[in-house]
């Protein structure tokens, strides 16, 4: 008796960063967005550095998280103008990402940042995932998506044009939102930072922007604002070297003395002396 086997037909495997769209074709919608995400992410790396020593996070900007399947597939994903993902790699065997995938990767993004243009009703919409009974899907809100499917830890909107910033912390379920300290600042517990505004200029435009302090209310500084902090410090440094060289002449210490003791040639010495 011969037993016939029926075939199992496998459904195809859910696609991965590669496979989906890297945009939905829409554009940055003002000029403000692209150095505001610079910005902070240029500020908070060292912190992410002593976090991560394995190097092993990723910070998206303006980059498609996606959360379910649908057709076309960038129906189904968000794309927060910057947040940061903890324990994932920066890249994906060897390939830059082209999104962030959460059926692909389960770990959800710590803080998610909106810049509105307008006045954040599209950031705060909380209209639920729903199906009609003619099988109409209606699309969910940004809102709901990060804080029902996707579980951002920390959603913050700043609307661009009002200064209003307002951040939402995720407990028990649902968004709350928080308030600031006592220095304005939303602290961003896990990382040891918070969250604020400063006005300042950046990259040519002086306006109000988000940037990170830490959690004893210090700046977190940028490449350029570092450099200069540490150029002034040898500058001070120097400075009190060359002061140090009337009070070691004072002591009794020959020019070549003071010389050696303060790693300066016999010509600095002198210069300080007649000087």
């Amino acid at each position: 008796m011969t037993q016939s086997i029926d075939r199992v037909v496998l459904p195809p495997p859910f696609p991965d960063h590669t496979q989906l769209p890297e945009s939905d074709g829409s554009f940055v919608k003002n000029f403000q967005e692209h150095p505001q995400s610079i910005l902070l992410t240029d500020s908070i790396g060292p912190v992410l550095q002593q976090i991560h020593p394995d190097g092993h996070y990723a910070i998206g900007q303006d980059c498609g998280i996606y959360w379910r399947e649908t057709d076309p597939p960038e129906k189904g994903a968000e794309a927060p103008d910057w947040f940061y993902v903890p324990n994932v790699p920066p890249r994906l065997h060897g390939e830059i990402r082209r999104s962030y995938v959460i059926w692909r990767e389960y770990i959800a993004p710590l803080i998610a940042l909106e810049f509105a243009s307008g006045n954040g009703e599209e950031e705060r919409d909380k209209t639920p995932l729903s199906r009609s009974e003619e099988g109409k899907v209606t699309k969910p809100g940004k809102f709901w998506v990060y804080e029902q499917i996707i579980r951002i830890a920390y959603y913050g909107i700043y609307e661009i044009k009002t200064g209003n910033l307002e951040v939402y912390e995720f407990l028990k379920g649902f968004y709350h939102k928080m308030k600031p300290n006592e220095r304005g600042h939303y602290p961003i517990e896990p990382l040891g930072i918070e969250l604020g505004l400063w006005q300042g200029t950046y990259q040519n435009q002086n306006q109000l922007w988000l940037r990170w302090w830490d959690n004893q209310g210090n700046l977190l500084l940028i490449g350029n604002e570092r450099a200069e902090v540490e150029h002034a410090r040898a500058q001070k440094a120097e400075q009190a070297i060359f002061e140090a060289v009337p009070r070691f002449l004072k002591m009794g210490l020959t020019v070549e003395q003071v010389a050696e003791a303060l790693s300066l040639s016999v010509e600095q010495v002198r210069e300080q002396v007649e000087g």
